[in-house]
């Protein structure tokens, strides 16, 4: 890979911020667009806009004709079977909401359990606690171990008649743990237990398939991938889909509506009341060939090398303690250093142009589990370079040295 090359495509880098140059390590939270996709957007409001689906003239044809290529591109992407398995939502907490609030709502009952992981996002605990809450149903959590790793035998020997799904992330936003994702998804269904994956963080890092992974459901973001805010897909299997109730009514979900009765349009549409975003999603399309183009093995490759770069690099600092030391990681490190509060670590990176993030990243009772109010938190992207985290360790050792 050409990193030069590549960084070419992503013109926000070359900034400064604070009069230094920009280094950008906040990818975790969202990744920066390349101007291929930034230029689609322009290219979509400049000469291509109209609403999609409905009308006969040119433009309404040329824009759903776009927009349905971009859906079967992300079904290409990430293996799904048919094209109507990928509903576009506005990201992965909407995609999980609207699982929790039909699927979970049809298959959970009374004294029912929801099974999550210690690891998980607000979106992948709030959902389901409502849900819960709803129906008088428990929410269970899987305990990990001091690395960060989930306890596997805690998993088995949580399943039982009682799970009505299983809601799990694929690779951990605050501590960069890959779980074992194929064999959560084959315990589970060993018991007839459907499995959500929140796919959010493993989307931008790794090559998926979610028809060899066998999930039933697979949530993602776009913008956590290099593409428009705004946008996210629910993969879903057929056989889901198709007996669960719409998410929201509106437009385009309908087939006909009478004041008696309404009834509901075929896959994916059922689930995509009103217009969507049309660009983000023509643009997440260009995303996922941009993506395609330099090569998701190539993409965790450079990524993984950074990983061990700047772990290597921490580990020589003095009081930094790396918070979460999974074997499998993807390119996120948290961190600590001695006594220092996150957010004034943080704050003085960004005096220096480094862009990283502080605070409890949406993983409260994560914070909770390792007793921290919160880490400090560098996460890379195939753009990041090492001459970038050698910016990043000197940026530490000074704020080591200003806060004592």
């Amino acid at each position: 890979m050409d990193i030069n090359r590549i960084r070419e495509d992503f013109p926000i880098l070359r900034q400064k911020v604070h009069g230094k140059p920009l280094v950008y390590f906040d990818n975790a939270a969202s990744a920066q667009k390349p101007k291929q996709v930034v230029d689609a957007i322009s290219q979509y409001y400049n000469a291509e806009h109209s609403n999609i689906h409905r009308g006969v003239h040119y433009l309404s044809a040329h824009a759903t004709e776009r927009f349905e290529e971009a859906r079967q591109k992300v079904q290409r992407h990430i293996g799904a079977v048919y094209t109507h398995e990928v509903i576009f939502t506005k990201g992965t907490t909407e995609s999980i909401n609207l699982v929790a609030s039909t699927f979970g709502r049809m298959v959970v009952g009374k004294g029912d359990e929801v099974l999550i992981s210690t690891l998980e996002h607000h979106s992948n605990i709030v959902p389901w606690q409502m849900l819960c809450e709803e129906k008088g149903a428990k929410l269970k959590v899987i305990p990990i171990h001091d690395n960060g790793e989930l306890d596997m035998d805690a998993f088995t020997g949580m399943l039982n008649e009682k799970v009505k799904i299983v809601a799990v992330n694929h690779v951990s936003n605050a501590l960069g743990t890959i779980n074992p994702i194929k064999e959560i998804i084959r315990q589970a269904h060993l018991q007839n237990i459907p499995v959500l994956v929140d796919g959010a963080q493993a989307a931008p890092h790794m090559t998926i398939d979610v028809k060899e992974l066998d999930c039933d459901f697979y949530a993602l973001s776009s913008h956590k991938m290099y593409g428009p805010t705004g946008v996210g897909i629910l993969y879903g299997k057929e056989k889901w889909l198709d007996a669960m109730p719409p998410y929201q009514g509106g437009g385009e979900m309908i087939s006909t509506v009478t004041f008696e009765k309404t009834t509901y349009n075929e896959l994916p549409f059922k689930f995509e009341a009103g217009t969507p975003h049309i660009s983000g999603g023509i643009a997440l399309g260009v995303t996922v060939d941009y993506l395609n183009n330099i090569g998701m093995d190539n993409i965790a490759a450079v990524e993984n090398e950074l990983l061990i770069y700047a772990t290597e690099k921490m580990q020589a600092i003095d009081g930094l303690r790396i918070i979460g030391t999974a074997k499998e990681k993807a390119a996120v490190i948290s961190f600590v250093v001695g006594d220092t509060h996150p957010y004034d670590t943080g704050t003085i990176l960004d005096q220096l142009g480094v862009a990283i993030r502080t605070g409890h990243h949406c993983t409260e009772p994560l914070m909770q589990r390792l007793g921290l109010p919160g880490t400090a938190r560098a996460s890379f992207a195939f753009y990041n370079t090492k001459e970038e985290v050698d910016v990043l360790i000197n940026g530490i050792l000074k704020s080591k040295e200003m806060l004592g």
